[in-house]
């Protein structure tokens, strides 16, 4: 068991916020002890939980995903291939922590929206365009026209639908990505792999098309969220005005002094919601043992303590982060947020600053961008440097964050940013190569992983609260912004590696 290693990843990526959040509530945010106690009893809760949840991925889930790709691949039938792939893609996004703490998130400010719904059409956005990516690796369709025909699609659904919904829709494509959703994914886009090979030789198309399943994955939820809206729209049911009250009762909660009780509170339901997450899940995987997988009683076994795992540790996630991490973060960016538009000067500058500090070490500590570095270091041959992808990921997302905080302070829309960014990013497709392009869109939800859908959503949160505008439309974006560097970032770095290469072919040339 890698418990330790799971242990170590999970410390190093929640300890320095909770490092930044007690430095600035000794000094210039006080959340006060009781709060504070909370926050950090959280922490330390998400912590074991994270730990304990990605354990139980790898024994259990993960292992699950593997088998049932090569097992699918085994029946060489694609509309089977196709059809299970849109089942596992709403069964694990269902059960995915960071969709069910964004949900939540919206819930409380948005009363108007019912957050299983939301969730089932977040799922089921995942589970269509995983359809889409596998297809598209199967017909050698190239990646560059998919993304852009699909992006295309959704800002014109994001146009239609109504404001209130656009940044959520975003961010919900961010968030989507995570520790339970993306193995799934990476194995049923092996298991197609290897179909599209049999009978014919490996040749660099095959290699390219290794990735970006998870990018054409990621846009799904975008697409299904704003469908969402657009019903709610027609039926009358769009919940523009009624987020003052939902956010006055969520901040008032912040404020009563429930002390360390919260966590005790907050068990009952916490371990009915991660039931109703689960058990799609487990009921799957049943079905994939009677009549796909037949695993020897001993796999079955292991299969069953992972998934048991995965219960308790997403239970103590979210009880941790339900009970101190969110609250605290909700609350801090209140203070800040608040101080920033009544006092103005230097409080803005502080509030930008901590946005941007707060990027930079999110999106250094969390797990998934040190893989996704090793693995550009890798394919590049040693040309890009982990550190200068870290650098370049670290000053992309902490600008994000900054400008999140403006949007919040000036209320800007978020297309001033997102248009010319998402534009930036199709337009380098046609320079950057391929497979850095599929490495681009399939990290665009790495660097928004368990951190930013828990204290920095709840951080933007508070700050647009304070700030008197609406939470929905100035908050909600900041996971789209944060997901959106690195689409821009790689594929820079991927065009600096084609010239540096090409460089290097003309220097043997010469010689």
């Amino acid at each position: 068991m890698n418990l330790l290693q799971k242990f170590k990843e999970t410390l190093l990526s929640v300890l320095p916020i909770m490092a930044i959040v007690v430095l600035l509530s000794l000094t210039v945010a006080p959340l006060g002890s009781s709060l504070l106690i909370r926050f950090v009893v959280g922490g330390i809760l998400l912590i074991i939980g994270l730990t304990i949840f990605l354990l139980g991925v790898d024994i259990g889930i993960l292992p699950i995903g593997e088998r049932s790709g090569a097992a699918l691949t085994a029946k060489k039938s694609l509309p089977l291939l196709l059809s299970v792939a849109f089942v596992i893609g709403i069964m694990v996004t269902i059960a995915e922590p960071d969709v069910q703490v964004l949900a939540g998130q919206i819930k409380d400010v948005s009363p108007a929206v019912n957050k299983w719904v939301l969730i089932f059409m977040i799922a089921l956005g995942v589970g269509l365009f995983v359809m889409l990516g596998l297809l598209r690796t199967v017909l050698s369709l190239p990646l560059k026209w998919v993304l852009i025909i699909s992006y295309v699609l959704v800002f014109i659904l994001a146009f239609l639908c109504p404001e209130n919904f656009q940044g959520v829709a975003f961010d919900a494509g961010g968030a989507t990505t995570g520790p339970m959703t993306v193995p799934f994914i990476m194995a049923l886009g092996v298991g197609v792999a290897a179909v599209r090979s049999t009978g014919s030789k490996t040749s660099k198309a095959d290699s390219d098309d290794s990735f970006g399943l998870t990018g054409i994955a990621s846009i799904g939820p975008v697409a299904a969220v704003c469908v969402y809206g657009l019903i709610l729209k027609l039926t009358g049911n769009a919940f523009t005005g009624e987020a003052s009250s939902g956010v006055a009762a969520a901040s008032a909660s912040l404020k009563s002094d429930e002390g360390l009780k919260i966590f005790v509170t907050l068990l009952p339901s916490t371990l009915k919601e991660v039931s109703m997450a689960l058990l799609p899940l487990i009921i799957m995987f049943i079905v994939f043992q009677i009549f796909l997988l037949k695993m020897p009683p001993m796999q079955v076994r292991r299969m069953i303590v992972g998934v048991v795992y995965s219960f308790v540790g997403l239970v103590i996630f979210l009880v941790g982060v339900n009970g101190g991490f969110m609250p605290a973060g909700r609350m801090l960016g209140e203070i800040l947020g608040g101080n920033a538009v009544t006092k103005g000067g230097l409080w803005v500058v502080l509030l930008v600053l901590v946005g941007v500090v707060f990027g930079a070490v999110v999106v250094c500590a969390e797990p998934a961008v040190w893989v996704l570095t090793e693995q550009v270091e890798s394919v590049s041959g040693g040309t890009i440097k982990r550190k200068v992808m870290l650098v370049a990921l670290s000053a992309g997302v902490a600008i994000a964050i900054g400008l999140s905080m403006l949007r919040v302070l000036y209320g800007f829309s978020l297309w001033y940013i997102l248009i010319p960014g998402y534009a930036l990013a199709l337009v380098l497709t046609f320079i950057c190569p391929p497979l850095f392009t599929g490495i681009a869109f399939d990290s665009g939800g790495v660097a928004s992983g368990p951190m930013t859908s828990t204290f920095i959503l709840s951080f933007t949160l508070g700050a647009a609260i304070s700030a008197g505008g609406n939470p929905v439309t100035d908050a909600f974006g900041v996971i789209a912004l944060v997901a959106m560097t690195p689409l821009i970032a790689i594929q820079i770095l991927g065009i600096i590696f084609k010239i540096k290469n090409n460089r290097a072919q003309k220097k043997e040339v010469k010689e």
